[in-house]
């Protein structure tokens, strides 16, 4: 899956957006019993933990891909945390102090719905947001230029290297969606009953602005895919095809580690039959 790996200055216009593969939701099915497998691998080592950042347009899928990629994995081996607006107490902090708290522990899988990317992205579209952040003199969206955005994204990156020197693998999806298949996801909503609560006024203003969004993504994508917390763009418009692509790259990824159940000490191995007489003798 390197193909989709940001490991060069990209071009978002130039970008894939559809990709179809056959056979893709039988595919993932097998993909997700060996995720399961290595994942409860990793939770008895204890020895990383995986982090799966997921950022796209609104309706890129990011709700269903998460559903269906981990629908085998043991629950208490994923954690899955959306971020919305700042809390009145998140605001108090530093911009990364509500995703570190609940970042992954060694041995699990976190998921990110929308991530600390959104601080560079969606107060960039809005730099009126920043204001609300309390941040030492800074008292006009005058004062937020690139500099500012571009200081966070490195913040970000030592961040993440910092994550990775302690143990966490990171991998970051940005689910690439065209304009014309956001279109046609919003109208659905508004056409079948079943999804008109999915749907927001918001979600037209904010399309409004699709092509501030698309730069703003070219820019972090370009400047914070590193060699150890790399970003994948993902090819949206199929869902099917874009969920089974990035099971693939995670367990293609964890793969690469090797993870083993420990051995059971020797003093409690050299007793496992005394252990055993015990309960059927009980």
């Amino acid at each position: 899956m390197k193909k989709y790996q940001v490991t060069n200055s990209i071009d978002l216009k130039k970008t894939e957006t559809k990709e179809v593969i056959v056979k893709a939701k039988k595919k993932l099915k097998k993909l997700r019993k060996e995720l399961s497998k290595l994942q409860s691998k990793m939770y008895a080592e204890a020895n990383y933990a995986t982090l799966i950042c997921l950022q796209g347009m609104d309706t890129s899928g990011k709700d269903s891909l998460i559903r269906e990629v981990f629908k085998d994995v043991n629950a208490s081996g994923v954690e899955v945390h959306s971020f919305k607006v700042p809390s009145e107490r998140e605001l108090k902090h530093d911009f990364l102090w509500r995703h570190y708290i609940v970042l992954p522990e060694r041995g699990k899988i976190g998921v990110f719905n929308r991530t600390h990317y959104e601080n560079v992205l969606v107060t960039r579209v809005h730099p009126e947001y920043i204001l609300g952040e309390n941040i030492p003199k800074i008292t006009n969206v005058d004062q937020i230029n690139d500099d500012f955005y571009h200081q966070r994204m490195e913040a970000i990156n030592n961040f993440e290297g910092n994550l990775v020197a302690n143990g966490t693998i990171i991998l970051k999806f940005f689910l690439n969606l065209s304009k014309e298949e956001q279109k046609n996801r919003l109208l659905r909503r508004l056409e079948l009953k079943q999804k008109n609560w999915k749907f927001s006024p918001a979600d037209l203003k904010e399309r409004k602005m699709w092509d501030k969004y698309h730069y703003c993504y070219q820019d972090l994508l370009n400047r914070t895919s590193t060699e150890k917390a790399p970003w994948f763009i993902i090819p949206a418009d199929d869902k099917p095809t874009a969920r089974l692509i990035v099971a693939q790259t995670i367990l293609d990824t964890l793969k690469k580690y090797n993870f083993q159940e420990p051995e059971l000490p020797e003093k409690y191995e050299k007793e496992l039959g005394n252990y055993e007489k015990q309960l059927k003798n009980e």
